[in-house]
């Protein structure tokens, strides 16, 4: 048991963090840029808030995902600054519109996605469960949490096989793309699902007995350095307010 331990610790790669503050982080980030406006300190906040999934997804090694998250913020960063004073009218809301929804969601999504792709279902529940979360919520989470990355797994493979018959996007056969790539899809997401649901479920979530983990979890330095960060943020946000 010992050394299933050690090899699941060092198979990880990147900074390792708690899932608790990967969480508290995510809650951090959408709620401040999604409630907050562009004034004041917020200004700087923000900024910090959206460059924590890069420096986290560059530490997975995630580098073309990171590369492509960080020039699109920041292309709509400068644009929503310069176009509040060089345009008006219908094309300053277009731009204002378009690249202020970028600003407060691209960063909610990219922690989200690093949430996903560097915990796995046993950490998450053993987070779960330290938290005193009740099992109704644990089970329907621990589901979800596999599902996203399962149904890009799916399309992925649904992806490759069209490509093989040489059904591509840009040419006349719609029609075709809608029936060997949407409806393959879609009866896969019924199908994984109820999957997922029959493994929660051999996994012993919801038995009266209490569940184990192999894998160990707890709070580090690096864990207390970014819930210092997010916890500041939200003591600035209120103190402005």
């Amino acid at each position: 048991m010992e050394t299933s331990i050690i090899d699941i610790e060092e198979s990880k790669v990147g900074l390792a963090l708690d899932p608790r503050t990967k969480i508290f982080m995510l809650i951090t980030i959408t709620s401040l840029l999604l409630s907050t406006g562009n004034t004041g300190v917020m200004n700087i906040i923000k900024p910090i808030l959206s460059a924590i999934p890069f420096l986290l997804l560059i530490s997975e090694k995630q580098f073309r995902v990171a590369i492509k998250y960080i020039i699109l913020y920041s292309l709509c960063f400068i644009v929503e600054r310069i176009a509040i004073y060089l345009t008006s009218g219908i094309v300053s809301f277009g731009l204002l519109a378009l690249c202020s929804i970028m600003t407060r969601f691209a960063p909610g999504i990219m922690m989200a996605s690093f949430l996903l792709s560097s915990t796995s279902v046993s950490e998450f529940i053993a987070a779960m469960k330290k938290m005193n979360i009740p099992e109704n919520i644990i089970i329907p989470l621990s589901v979800v949490f596999r599902f996203f990355p399962t149904i890009r797994e799916e399309y992925e493979a649904i992806n490759d096989a069209m490509k093989m018959r040489q059904i591509r996007f840009g040419k006349k056969n719609i029609l075709s793309i809608i029936e060997y790539r949407l409806i393959p899809l879609i009866f896969s997401v019924v199908k994984i699902g109820e999957e997922l649901s029959a493994a929660a479920l051999t996994r012993g979530l919801g038995a009266p007995v209490k569940r184990t983990n192999v894998c160990r979890i707890g709070f580090h330095i690096q864990d207390i350095f970014i819930i210092i960060i997010c916890t500041s943020c939200f003591v600035v946000f209120f103190m402005g307010k």
